[in-house]
């Protein structure tokens, strides 16, 4: 009997030297900069463009997220998995993960964009401007036409990265049996944003932009909406209109549409681990499906009914599981119909526009003059020019020339935030940040 207490007792002792030195690893881990010397650099000054393709292709995002997609079980304990693979922190990363990733947001932000047809210029110009003013460091993931890879990486290769911004490039891809179908909805190839969890399975977190997106302050500060989604909010969007007298989807939709207007995914930030993961609510079966099974039976169901293509099936999936979307002020997506009709997003007027969308071509004609400044601008600038002025100075004179539209009577909300923005980043960089 005393033999079996003894052997009780040095087992126990075993049991908690185990246990305070795994919290002591825990906490050792905690303490560093998340996925700290996990991540290789994917640019090697040698061979920036193929080097960069060839890491990212192979292995992507893998490094830092490698133990959420390993099972450790009893019988596929931590300390059996190959030490190259999660190290001795393996079991704890596992069973902390959702609580450190809510505290300590992944310090690399992941933005994703789809280019087809004659989008690289305005592709480009929001890259750069995605650049100029972001914090931590960016990586592009580019869904774009065989024929355009070799203009993005002979355009991005000569961008001044300072350590700071890689990118992926990558082709255009569907389901194979329903690939034609997908690729012509709506505009071309603007449904490839629905196959992103998908494709993307290392990524946690993403955030989508359209091609006609320009950010006129750090991505850093949309990303950071990752940490006020609750425990059921998996994305993020704007609503489709502020005045429900002038929306689209109240007055003339055939489908189900979340809220009172609708949304617009042309700024859409994403949990991509919790869509994976969950199981959404339809109308098409009493059982909940998942993001892979869900998105044909919604096409195949709806596909007489809807208008903006993938916009219109992203608004039926939140209509069915409303508590899964995080809803963000309309001044991070600030299009024409926030002002050609008379100033409509009262946020932006008080403290400016956060992202601007130029949707309906206007970067590109001469219907709104105040969008196509912005854009102007931002497309000449010379990384590296005084911003104040090369950009800003330049810009604001040319908008005061835009005040006989609706847009130019409110030319001040387009520069208030990016003279903010300005100013901080010379904060920073006066204190060696």
């Amino acid at each position: 009997m005393r033999r079996f207490a003894r052997v009780a007792l040095l087992c126990l002792g075993c049991a908690v030297c185990s246990l305070l030195y795994g919290l002591s690893q825990l906490a050792l881990s905690l303490e560093q900069e998340p996925g700290g010397g996990r991540q290789r650099q994917a640019r090697d000054p040698a061979t920036p463009g193929a080097r960069r393709q060839a890491w990212s292709a192979g292995r992507g995002e893998a490094g830092s997220g490698r133990c959420k997609n390993l099972s450790v079980s009893f019988w596929n304990s931590y300390w059996m998995l190959p030490s190259d693979v999660c190290g001795m922190n393996c079991f704890w990363e596992a069973a902390f993960r959702y609580d450190y990733m809510k505290t300590h947001p992944s310090e690399k932000m992941h933005l994703a964009v789809v280019a087809c047809g004659e989008r690289l210029e305005e592709t480009v110009t929001m890259l750069r401007s995605a650049i100029i003013f972001s914090i931590k460091p960016l990586h592009f993931h580019i869904f774009a036409e065989d024929q355009l890879h070799e203009n993005f990486k002979d355009i991005l290769d000569e961008f001044p990265y300072e350590g700071r911004v890689n990118y992926t490039l990558y082709p255009i891809t569907f389901p194979s049996e329903s690939a034609a179908e997908w690729k012509k909805l709506f505009k071309p190839c603007a449904s490839q944003r629905l196959f992103l969890p998908l494709i993307l399975k290392n990524v946690d977190s993403l955030l989508y932009v359209d091609t006609d997106i320009l950010f006129l302050r750090p991505v850093d500060d949309i990303w950071s909406f990752l940490r006020k989604f609750n425990s059921t909010q998996i994305a993020a969007m704007a609503p489709e209109h502020e005045e429900p007298r002038i929306g689209w989807y109240n007055r003339f939709a055939r489908h189900p549409y979340y809220g009172v207007t609708g949304i617009n995914s042309g700024v859409m930030l994403m949990n991509m681990t919790r869509i994976r993961r969950k199981y959404f609510k339809n109308d098409m079966t009493p059982v909940r499906l998942q993001w892979g099974e869900i998105l044909m039976p919604l096409l195949k169901k709806y596909k007489l009914n809807i208008t903006w293509g993938d916009q219109d099936l992203l608004n039926i999936m939140f209509f069915h599981n409303p508590e899964s979307l995080y809803v963000f002020p309309c001044q991070w997506n600030y299009r024409p119909d926030h002002c050609i009709y008379g100033s409509n997003c009262k946020a932006a007027e008080e403290e400016g526009i956060f992202i601007l969308h130029g949707n309906r071509g206007v970067y590109h004609d001469d219907k709104q003059p105040t969008f196509r400044a912005v854009y102007e601008a931002i497309k000449n600038y010379s990384f590296g020019d005084d911003l104040v002025h090369s950009l800003l100075q330049p810009l604001e004179q040319e908008l005061q020339k835009t005040t006989h539209t609706y847009c130019g009577r409110v030319y001040k909300v387009f520069i208030k935030q990016l003279t903010k923005s300005i100013r901080d980043l010379y904060a920073r960089r006066s204190k060696g940040r």
